[in-house]
């Protein structure tokens, strides 16, 4: 319930603010600053949040986030200007991050073996029901106005009350995580060029696309489906996308993906769209791919993980991820405001022809996964969304293991592992 409120809120939050900053007619650098901010405070978040829980507690914490989500959303309604609502999304990031590692701490300490699937299902798709839930709201009413935002700070508060009201004992520490770029490197050149990538477009997408669909002249109604198609066919995509994977060469299906992708991002650039039915095909296409990249990543780089790393490994590639998502905005609003809409999608063409490049490259040089040594592929939400508890709640693990220190060459599974064990049986 807390969970589902708090991704409600932030569904809200997300949109009101491109929407509002778009009809005050902030620039699109302005616009893109916010994602860069809130990834920053989102990064700093995951980061942070278990010494705060660790100081005075998860029902404690998970209630001063909340507030604190309350008060940026007020504050931004009152002050409506770039110089105020930039930092102040920052604070929004870095608490939705906290909040959202205590909700998931909460889930994998009392997750049984036997049921721990199943939960982790339960959760993504209450979350994605519940953002989806929170964009579409939008074209409910006025977006100029002050409703949402009081909407989204009402929301943010109700979202601490099921915690807060909880007679179960606080669950143990949360998952702490280190950004370690040589040992991910080692471990999977690939995963870690392609989250960086994939953090940059998906940010960038995430934080305007709000901005270009209004700019591109959709009604509301149309903007917030933009928003939200995108986020629903990514995670319907990962079911043929996720099984593909666990049958052949993991890159060759995230090479595919960026493939459709750049296809899409193409027909934005070169086609320029404006009619409503175009523009919800084309950028649903886009989701579907975009979005089912990020799984398609973890999944691979765990796969050359030695055991008991795979916490690491995945927070690791969270925190690659988050500092792609600071560049992405700040790219993609620069763009629009020197070429217009379609700079949002030249941002991502970018980032897309780089990681075919790339990913080809390594497909070349490295061999792939024997099938007998893969993991299984977890699917899961918008990378945004998530945290290094989200990887310990998936993998059923309450610690991160520190990486081994491989010397041979990487991505070949058997060699990455340490020399006097033999490669796991994923």
């Amino acid at each position: 319930m807390g969970s589902a409120l708090l991704l409600f809120a932030g569904g809200v939050h997300s949109l009101i603010l491109p929407v509002r900053g778009s009809a005050e007619g902030f620039t699109a650098s302005s616009l893109g600053l916010l994602g860069t901010g809130w990834a920053i405070g989102y990064v700093l978040g995951c980061l942070t949040a278990p010494r705060l829980v660790g100081a005075v507690g998860h029902t404690r914490t998970f209630g001063v986030m909340c507030a604190f989500a309350a008060v940026s959303v007020l504050l931004q309604a009152i002050v409506v200007a770039p110089w105020a609502w930039i930092p102040v999304r920052a604070v929004s990031g870095f608490c939705f991050a906290g909040a959202a590692m205590i909700v998931e701490s909460w889930l994998n300490d009392r997750a049984q073996p036997s049921t721990r699937g199943k939960i982790f299902g339960i959760y993504t798709m209450v979350n994605l029901a519940a953002v989806t839930g929170g964009q579409m709201v939008i074209s409910a009413g006025d977006a100029t106005g002050f409703l949402f935002f009081a909407v989204a700070a009402i929301v943010y508060c109700l979202a601490l009350i099921p915690t807060a009201l909880s007679t179960s004992e606080s669950p143990t520490p949360l998952t702490s995580v280190r950004l370690n770029l040589p040992a991910l490197w080692r471990n999977s050149p690939v995963a870690v060029a392609a989250v960086f990538l994939v953090g940059i477009s998906n940010a960038a997408f995430g934080t305007l696309a709000a901005v270009y669909a209004d700019r591109v002249g959709l009604a509301l109604t149309s903007i917030a489906l933009f928003a939200s198609i995108p986020v629903l066919a990514g995670a319907l995509s990962q079911v043929p996308i996720g099984f593909a994977s666990d049958r052949m060469d993991r890159r060759v299906v995230l090479l595919a993906a960026a493939v459709v992708a750049l296809a899409a991002d193409l027909a934005f650039v070169l086609l320029a769209p404006e009619g409503r039915t175009m523009n919800l095909f084309l950028v649903g296409v886009f989701g579907a791919a975009i979005f089912a990249m990020y799984p398609v990543i973890v999944a691979h780089a765990n796969d050359h993980a030695p055991p008991g790393t795979s916490i690491q490994v995945s927070g690791g590639l969270l925190m690659v991820f988050g500092l792609g998502s600071i560049v992405g905005p700040l790219l993609a609003g620069v763009l629009m405001s020197e070429v217009g809409p379609r700079g949002l999608f030249l941002t991502t063409v970018v980032a897309h022809v780089v990681m075919i490049g790339f990913t080809l490259w390594r497909i070349a040089r490295s061999p792939a996964v024997a099938l007998a040594e893969k993991g299984t592929f977890k699917v899961s939400g918008p990378a945004r969304a998530a945290t290094p508890e989200t990887a310990a709640l998936a993998e059923g693990q309450m610690e991160a293991m520190p990486f081994a220190q491989p010397t041979d060459p990487p991505d070949n599974p058997a060699q990455d592992l340490p020399p006097a064990k033999e490669a796991p049986q994923h």
